[in-house]
């Protein structure tokens, strides 16, 4: 306890000597605002000025400001705090990497940039009072300025970029281990319980407590949480009970012992806290404490679009993008190892609470206008080699993870919900929503067997695109040896994957081909343009989009944010999506592209590109309810596990959905040529399915 009390002392004495420096930056900017290094002292003095706000946040939480202000006033200093990267100001920020590149010059301008993006992770760690990784940050700041003003008075010049680089990199690299540290044990840890906290102990009537997260808060956070609030206790018990039974039942279906158990991470968006209450209650009631962690806020955590944790409203998804590849600046074999060495490191320091961790449970939110982005010359982008290790670190860190939170004994769910932003029709939509979520699976269940029941007699199965749909596909699939006791595609119901409404299978690599073609879909946040993905033996070919008007910027943007920079992908999933309820709730409200890929995957056939849905999983047995075993759990990829697990799993996995309006022919083939005709021009044409259609009728 005495070392323990000796170290924070030494960081707070750091941070006070940091903040004495941070100070006078931006006076002795101003008398050096001459000539060539005017852009650099504007950059220095505004990035201080920048960071000192963040400073006063710390002090302000520190001191119980939170607890004194009012809504108004928390309202106000919170949009300070995000001020220079909203849209509006975006353009004039130093953390737009054009903006910096065309005031301070490429290689500076990169550097700077990631340097304005990374102290803004400031923000979390003041209201988190993590004083420590705030040092970090600053201290970095203060020698990265200390380096030009050096270079001022020696040379009167600038420094050596090479220098600055180095100084960047040693700073992902010193502080990798004592970042992924930290993140391990708020990934795993249930005593890690800021969020928690305020989660429990807050009184939600009073929208205060919205900015005690250190998140930016939108309206969409605001009208959220009110809205739950005026909600009767039984609607928001039903909403949190469909969720975790959801969970529960993930682990009884595929015949893992949920008592193994202590914890489970729950991830959602703010605005939600008066059902993930409800939800950590429920939890508890079967033994498992919950794990809520903040979304990666710094590039050592990887920050990425995507949130992975809980989070807020994004202030600027141009500037989550822009930065998304920032460790390009210092991404090389040496980190990469150093990292992965960290990696296990992290994670022997929580073995014991790993070992009884469940598996994420997501809470995810839809309704947000469809973003696309910008592509930007200036900002950094991982190179052909850094993107070979991207993938490397990838597969070497996924196995790392299964090794102490084990495949075979985890599991997950996640369901969705619509925010504010989705329209004037928000209530309605929300409600519509709700009532998708608890449909009543058994009715699907048997009309998905009757589905099953004819495509396990196929040999492959045909689906083609219709109007302007090029889509035009074989997928082969496994063969049954005994056809009474086995299946190749499992009837997937509500538990892990909510709202009702698949089944799906794994399909055979060789022999599938073709071209999948979607006119628009939204997927990991990002929109996409008449994509289109070629396949040969199971193996992506071929890809492109429409999205930018050089054809290699749409290859990149498809490269980067579908394959993940790996050179091909398999096929690890083709699904019939049948809950026809859901896509014309969809229609009405007109909010198709709205979306997120957990509902549109159940509008129509999909196809995931990566892994398989059972990675990990592959030699767990697994049955229908009708009692068939699923026996296409591996392709030819998976298969390689046993010989080299980091060519068997990809550590990606994402679906793409054909809506049915866009879907001419889907037919199971069988092995005589004979065919079973099972959608035909977007409905439901298999006898016994007819009650699919009907949706479409009323």
């Amino acid at each position: 306890m005495k070392k323990e009390n000796e170290r924070m002392q030494e960081v707070l004495e750091r941070l006070a000597l940091g903040r004495e420096r941070l100070c006078q930056i931006p006076e002795e900017a101003s008398a050096i605002r001459s000539g060539d290094l005017s852009s650099f002292a504007d950059y220095f003095a505004k990035t201080a000025e920048v960071i000192r706000l963040f400073l006063e946040e710390y002090d302000f939480v520190a001191g119980g400001g939170l607890k004194k202000a009012s809504l108004e006033e928390l309202a106000g200093r919170n949009e300070r705090l995000y001020a220079d990267v909203l849209p509006e100001h975006y353009g004039k920020s130093y953390a737009n990497p054009r903006f910096a590149v065309a005031a301070l010059g490429k290689e500076f301008g990169q550097m700077l940039s990631f340097l304005a993006a990374e102290v803004r992770s400031l923000i979390a760690f003041a209201y988190e009072q993590d004083v420590e990784s705030m040092v970090i940050r600053l201290e970095l700041f203060l020698e990265i300025y200390q380096m030009f003003v050096c270079a001022k008075e020696e040379e009167g010049g600038l420094p050596d970029s090479a220098q600055v680089k180095e100084t960047l990199y040693w700073f992902a690299s010193d502080y990798s281990e004592t970042m992924l540290e930290k993140n391990m044990c708020a990934t795993f840890d249930w005593e890690e319980d800021f969020a928690l906290r305020i989660i429990m102990d807050s009184d939600l009537s009073d929208l205060r407590y919205l900015y005690r997260f250190g998140e930016y808060i939108s309206e969409n956070e605001l009208r959220m949480a009110r809205y739950l609030n005026s909600l009767p206790e039984e609607k928001i018990a039903l909403m949190a009970d469909t969720y975790t039974e959801g969970y529960r039942i993930g682990f009884a279906v595929t015949g893992k012992d949920i008592t193994k158990k202590k914890s489970v991470n729950i991830r959602y968006f703010l605005g939600f806290e008066r059902v993930v209450r409800r939800a950590v209650e429920n939890f508890r009631r079967i033994g498992l404490e919950s794990v809520i962690y903040r979304a990666p806020q710094s590039i050592l955590e990887g920050r990425k679009l995507g949130k992975n944790g809980y989070y807020g409203a994004i202030a600027n998804k141009q500037f989550e993008y822009d930065h998304e590849y920032d460790q390009a600046l210092f991404y090389d074999k040496r980190y990469v190892n150093h990292r992965l060495e960290n990696y296990r490191n992290a994670l022997e320091s929580v073995k014991e609470l790993a070992a009884v961790h469940g598996g994420p449970a997501v809470i995810e939110s839809f309704g947000e206008t469809p973003f696309e982005p910008e592509h930007k010359e200036e900002a950094l982008r991982l190179n052909e080699e850094q993107q070979k290790l991207a993938v490397y670190f990838q597969s070497k860190a996924g196995a790392l993870m299964n090794e102490y939170v084990k495949g075979e004994e985890r599991s997950f769910t996640i369901i969705a919900f619509p925010v504010p932003e989705i329209g004037e029709n928000f209530e309605e939509i929300f409600d519509g929503v709700l009532k998708l979520n608890t449909l009543d699976y058994r009715l699907y269940q048997g009309i998905q067997q009757k589905l099953i029941d004819a495509l396990d007699q196929a040999q492959y199965v045909r689906i083609k695109g219709m109007g302007e749909n090029r889509t035009d596909l074989r997928i082969a699939l496994h063969t049954l040896h005994d056809p009474q006791k086995e299946t190749n595609f499992e009837n997937c119901v509500a538990d892990v994957n909510i709202p009702v409404g698949e089944v799906f299978t794994s399909p055979v690599l060789k022999g599938t081909e073709g071209k999948l073609h979607v006119t628009e879909v939204y997927l990991n946040g990002l929109k996409y343009l008449d994509l289109e993905i070629d396949f040969k033996d199971g193996m992506i070919s071929d890809y492109t989009c429409a999205n930018f008007d050089d054809p290699a910027e749409s290859r990149k943007f498809v490269r980067e944010n579908v394959l993940f920079h790996h050179d091909t992908l398999p096929m690890g999933e083709f699904a019939i999506g049948t809950n026809t309820t859901a896509y014309v709730f969809a229609a009405k409200y007109g909010i198709g592209d709205k979306l997120p890929i957990l509902i549109a995957e159940k509008m129509g056939p999909h196809f995931a590109v990566g892994d398989t849905c059972y990675s990990h999983e592959e030699d767990l047995a697994t049955y229908n309810p009708d009692g068939k075993r699923l026996i296409a759990k591996e392709n030819e990829v998976s298969a390689l596990r046993g010989e080299d697990p980091g060519k068997a799993y990809l550590n990606c996995h994402t679906d793409i959905t054909i809506p049915y309006d866009e879907l001419g022919e889907l037919a199971a083939v069988c092995p005589d040529g004979t065919e079973i005709q099972i959608i035909e021009k977007g409905r439901f044409v298999l006898p016994g399915c007819e009650e699919l259609n009907r949706a479409f009728e009323e």
